[in-house]
C-alpha cells in the first residue's frame, strides 16, 4: 500500500511539474514586446528626483536614460547638474533666439532634430554644430516608433536624419535619439539599442509645444523652478515662445542656486 500511495504521490508531482512548465512556457509566449508606452515621471514636490513608471523601468536595461541617478543630492557638498535637451521640428522665429541665448550665457545643450530642420533650417542646424552643441536623432519623419514592427524599418528612419545631418554637415550625427512624443515598445529601445543608440527621455516636461495655448513667462519659470531637480534632464519645445522668452533668466536662476549644465556624454558615460 505504501508503494502505491508513494506512486500517486510521485505521479502528482510530476503533473503538478508539468503544469508548471506548460504555464510558464504559455507566459513567455503571450509576453508581448510591441505594447506601446507613453513615457513619463512622476513629479516630486520637495525637488528630488521624480520616478518613472514602474513598468517603464525596463528602459534601463537597453541604453535608456530619463535622470542622472549619480547627481541626487541637494546637500551642501553636492555637486549641481542639470541638462537641457530641446526637441526641434521647425522654426519660427523662437529656435533661433534660443540659440542666441545659449550663446549669450555660453550654455550648452542636446537638440533632437528632424529632418525638417535639415531640409528647410539648414543654417540653423550649421548653427546647432558650430556653436558646440549636441546634434541628436529624433527620428526622421516624427512616426510612432513603437509601432515599427521591424529592425529593418526602424533602422532606416534614424539612418535618414543621420545620413541628411552628414550631407548638411560633413560630421556624424550624435549617437542619441528620442522617441517622437515619448512613445515607445521595449523592442523598438532594442531596435535602437542595437544600433548603438541611448535612448534619451527626460525627468522634468511642461506643456509648452502648443504654440496657441502658450502659457505665461510668470507660469513657466515657477513651473520648471518648482520642480527643478540635480540630475534632472530637461525637456522644453524650442519653438515655443515662453521659453525664448524665460531662458536667459532660467539659466541665470539656475546658475545661482548652484546648478551647472551637463552634456549628454556626460549623463551616459557611466554606463
Amino acid at each position: 500500500m505504501n508503494m502505491l500511495y508513494r506512486r500517486m504521490a510521485a505521479t502528482v508531482l510530476l503533473a503538478a511539474a508539468l503544469l508548471s512548465s506548460l504555464m510558464t512556457i504559455r507566459a513567455a509566449a503571450a509576453y508581448d514586446d510591441t505594447r506601446p508606452y507613453n513615457w513619463y515621471v512622476v513629479r516630486k514636490k520637495d525637488h528630488t528626483q521624480p520616478d518613472a513608471d514602474p513598468n517603464m523601468t525596463f528602459v534601463e536595461k537597453y541604453g535608456g536614460y530619463y535622470v542622472d541617478k549619480r547627481h541626487s543630492g541637494l546637500g551642501e557638498g553636492d555637486e549641481r547638474v542639470v541638462y537641457l535637451t530641446f526637441d526641434a521640428g521647425y522654426e519660427n522665429g523662437n529656435v533661433a533666439r534660443i540659440l542666441d541665448t545659449m550663446k549669450e550665457k555660453d550654455v550648452k545643450g542636446a537638440f533632437f532634430i528632424l529632418g525638417n530642420m535639415t531640409a528647410r533650417f539648414p543654417e540653423l542646424v550649421m548653427r546647432m554644430k558650430d556653436e558646440g552643441h549636441t546634434v541628436c536623432n529624433h527620428t526622421y519623419s516624427h512616426n510612432d516608433m513603437s509601432a515599427v514592427q521591424s529592425e529593418e524599418e526602424f533602422s532606416a528612419e534614424l539612418t535618414k536624419m543621420a545620413d541628411a545631418y552628414r550631407e548638411l554637415t560633413g560630421c556624424e550625427m550624435a549617437k542619441y535619439y528620442r522617441p517622437p512624443q515619448g512613445r515607445f515598445s521595449e523592442r523598438s529601445l532594442r531596435f535602437a539599442q542595437n544600433l548603438g543608440y541611448k535612448t534619451i527621455f527626460w525627468s522634468f516636461a511642461y506643456a509648452d509645444w502648443d504654440n496657441d495655448k502658450q502659457p505665461s513667462c510668470d507660469f513657466a519659470m515657477k513651473k520648471i523652478t518648482d520642480n527643478i531637480h540635480n540630475g534632472a534632464v530637461i525637456l522644453l519645445h524650442p519653438t515655443s515662445k515662453t521659453n525664448a522668452d524665460i531662458l536667459g533668466g532660467l539659466i541665470d536662476k539656475l546658475r545661482a542656486e548652484g546648478y551647472r549644465f551637463g552634456t549628454l556624454d556626460e549623463l551616459c558615460a557611466a554606463k
